[in-house]
């Protein structure tokens, strides 16, 4: 399948594996490229950037193919030192880098200097607007829907993606309930040039998470996760767990007077990385999207890929190529 989206960033299939925090390392991404999508390490995982060259280097022994780093621009008083964690993905020969967060538009210049392709992921079309003004290649449009941080505009990928197809001008990524051959199809059909999977990458064996994180997104329905932190405006949809239950208890005591501190302690990324990596599933909120109602298994990268590519073949040759 040829779109924009495989011909910018020369894979096979238009499927990103999207950045996620913890989630991120070698071993997923060039399992996602190996099988004709575009994998992506996630570069604040790595505690410096030091350690993201090692990752680099570790994923460039495990597959030949394009992969990318994903780079969040993070509101905190100590900023990480985002200059060298750009060199490091420079020197490591990275052309493809997923930016998320806050407006990437200060390290743009060092980025097109090095020949990167850069893919920002936005959560309206304003601020897709706005990637593509300072010279974003691509966007990836966050639905209402999807896991992590979806904005604070509520709008679902229906409206959403067809909406960024009337506006812009750069090819565009669905993200936020993709999980199969359907999900593709209907991007596509809403003017999408591929899509962006989290939490249907998260269950898979390739995944280096906890095989309990796994199991909780396979028995999930699309009723189980909650938004969380919206008294602050960092609206962040999770999987429903103890953890989240006294998130909102907190919040719904302190409403509008609710501060970070209140709920730090259950927010924290190192305490998300004890759900993750130690399948302590009640320690911390952890990012999961409503497309955890979709999926029902655990297959390798490959299989889902091949299945999804098999899949929407056979919607668009067989299903609606034979209503017409």
């Amino acid at each position: 399948m040829k779109t924009r989206i495989t011909e910018l960033f020369g894979i096979e299939h238009p499927i990103i594996q999207g950045g996620m925090h913890w989630v991120g390392y070698a071993e997923l991404a060039a399992a996602v490229s190996n099988a004709g999508g575009l994998g992506i390490i996630t570069a604040l995982t790595q505690p410096t950037p030091e350690d993201l060259a090692k990752e680099i280097a570790r994923c460039k022994t495990l597959t030949d193919k394009p992969i990318g780093v994903n780079l969040t621009f993070l509101p905190s008083f100590k900023e990480p030192p985002y200059p060298e964690y750009i060199q490091a993905i420079i020197d490591g020969g990275v052309k493809i880098v997923e930016t998320a967060g806050r407006s990437p538009e200060k390290y743009m210049p060092a980025l097109k200097e090095a020949g990167i392709k850069v893919i920002h992921k936005c959560t309206s079309v304003r601020h897709a607007l706005k990637a593509q003004k300072i010279g974003c290649d691509a966007v990836s449009v966050d639905g209402f829907e999807c896991g992590g941080h979806p904005g604070e505009d509520d709008i679902p990928n229906f409206i959403l993606l067809p909406r960024a197809a009337e506006e812009l001008d750069i090819p565009f990524v669905a993200s936020g309930g993709m999980a199969d051959g359907r999900s593709l199809v209907a991007a596509m059909a809403l003017g999408a040039d591929g899509m962006n999977m989290g939490t249907r990458f998260l269950a898979t064996s390739d995944a280096p998470v906890h095989d309990s994180v796994k199991q909780a997104i396979v028995e999930a329905d699309e009723l189980q996760t909650r938004l969380v932190m919206r008294p602050l405006r960092n609206t962040e949809r999770v999987m429903k767990n103890k953890a989240v239950d006294e998130i909102l208890r907190i919040e719904q005591e302190k409403g509008a007077d609710t501060q970070i501190d209140d709920i730090r302690h259950l927010v924290t990324g190192a305490k998300g990385k004890m759900v993750l990596h130690e399948g302590k599933m009640d320690e911390a909120a952890w990012s999961c999207g409503m497309v955890a109602g979709l999926i029902h298994d655990v297959p390798s990268c490959e299989e889902l890929i091949t299945r999804t590519m098999r899949e929407a073949e056979t919607i668009i040759r067989d299903r609606l190529a034979g209503v017409l």
